[in-house]
């Protein structure tokens, strides 16, 4: 089976990564790639971002399957649009990925369908936003109701810097028209955690839950980001924590996208907030988290390509995924002022030895080859380092320990990745 992955992340390394295990796998593109995916796949230099390059690429190189990592092409229709010519593909359509694409959508939806979240308020005027938050006070989130490559929400912790973040989307558009409106939502005070189900518009295969690390600096301190690490599996969500997400939210959200006339066919992530031992949801994605991804697929032994393929054209209610029993740790390595404006063109050093070493792997993001062969940064995430064992702390010391040996110039990193787990272990 020719399989062609659209994006250039490391969640799409990851995702190559795991595609090429496949035995239904014959060969594998990557659209456009990095300089990590071209070692085990062929990358095509055409924009994920181009939905008609992608389709045709598809059409005339006779593609059997196409799997969207990022959010924007689903939100626009990418997987309606390789249908129409005959294609197959893995993520929603663009009716179900309102599900990211509009948070004011999800914060009706989830209250339509009594699936817990934050109390909120919709406004499409800074005026009436404004009056809103000096009436209501801090701490509150500022949300762009659009998509905005994950950096759209500012928890406030001051009225002042909920004007401002209303000022960025509002008046400085800084988001263009995702900001076009905005949620305010009350601020829930707790721990993060990341839950991703596979569907077939009927049933879900829940995943191992994933903690992602947003704000930049340790301590969870600084703007948020695109996701600075991740880690899995999360021992916050224990059994019955998991058990109540499985059938109280990420269950009750697919039957109510079915119910609304959008049955929902990829994977659905749950961005969680656990408050006092409850989840509620703080946003939902249509597709796999970056870098949760990272963490949770070097632990999946099951076939993906094969859960993939009966998500979109079969059913997965008699698929058990297996899982390895161990735990693994992803580091990012960011670009010299990421999050805001970052260098380009640095070249990497100590690849080569951080991959010998046994359990690390190092899964490649804003990378690419200049023309003397050398790897160099080409985005603000530039790689994820992930550790992986059987035990939570030696997982963590494998993926600090690759870092090491890893460089280029002005590069930075998370020194804390994981510290939130000890609690529960």
């Amino acid at each position: 089976m020719r399989v062609a992955i659209v994006g250039s992340g490391g969640r799409e390394h990851a995702l190559c990564f795991k595609i090429k295990q496949s035995p239904l796998c014959s060969e594998l593109y990557c659209i456009p790639g990095n300089a990590g995916t071209e070692e085990i796949a062929k990358n095509i230099a055409i924009s994920g971002e181009d939905i008609e390059g992608v389709v045709n690429f598809a059409k005339q190189n006779g593609i059997d399957f196409v799997v969207v990592g990022p959010e924007n092409p689903l939100a626009k229709g990418i997987v309606d649009e390789l249908r129409k010519v005959g294609t197959n593909a893995f993520g929603p359509t663009k009716e179900a990925a309102i599900i990211e694409a509009s948070k004011s959508f999800t914060k009706s939806f989830l209250k339509k369908y009594k699936i817990p979240t934050a109390d909120y308020e919709t406004f499409d005027n800074f005026d009436k936003a404004k009056e809103y938050v000096l009436k209501r006070g801090a701490p509150i989130v500022v949300k762009a109701d659009g998509l905005a490559a994950g950096k759209g929400v500012t928890v406030a912790k001051s009225v002042d810097e909920a004007l401002e973040a209303l000022k960025e989307i509002f008046i400085d558009r800084r988001f263009g028209s995702a900001g076009d409106r905005v949620v305010l939502e009350e601020f829930l005070e707790g721990e993060e955690a990341s839950f991703l189900v596979f569907s077939d518009g009927d049933n879900i295969l829940p995943m191992i839950a994933a903690q992602d690390h947003k704000p930049i600096y340790d301590g969870d301190k600084g703007p948020n980001t695109g996701g600075m690490g991740a880690y899995a599996p999360a021992p916050i969500v224990d059994k019955d924590m998991r058990e109540f997400i499985t059938e109280n939210i990420m269950k009750r959200a697919i039957d109510g996208l079915k119910k609304e006339g959008k049955p929902y066919k990829g994977v659905l992530y749950a961005g969680l907030m656990i408050k006092d031992g409850k989840p509620y949801v703080l946003e939902f994605n249509c597709r796999f988290g970056d870098p949760e991804t990272q963490a949770i697929l070097p632990l999946l032994e099951s076939d993906i390509l094969d859960v993939m393929l009966e998500c979109s054209t079969g059913s997965i209610k008699n698929i058990t995924l297996k899982w390895r029993e161990a735990f693994a740790v992803c580091v990012v390595l960011a670009s010299g002022g990421y999050p805001k404006a970052y260098e380009k063109g640095k070249i990497i050093n100590g690849l080569d030895r951080a991959e010998q070493l046994e359990d690390v792997i190092v899964f490649h993001a804003g990378t690419k080859r200049d023309n003397n062969g050398n790897i160099i940064t080409n985005g603000g995430r530039v790689l994820n380092v992930v550790g992986i064992d059987r035990e939570f702390k030696k997982a963590q010391e494998k993926a600090y320990s690759a870092i090491k040996l890893i460089n280029f110039e002005n590069m930075h990193y998370r020194k804390d990745i994981g510290n939130k787990a000890y609690k529960y272990l």
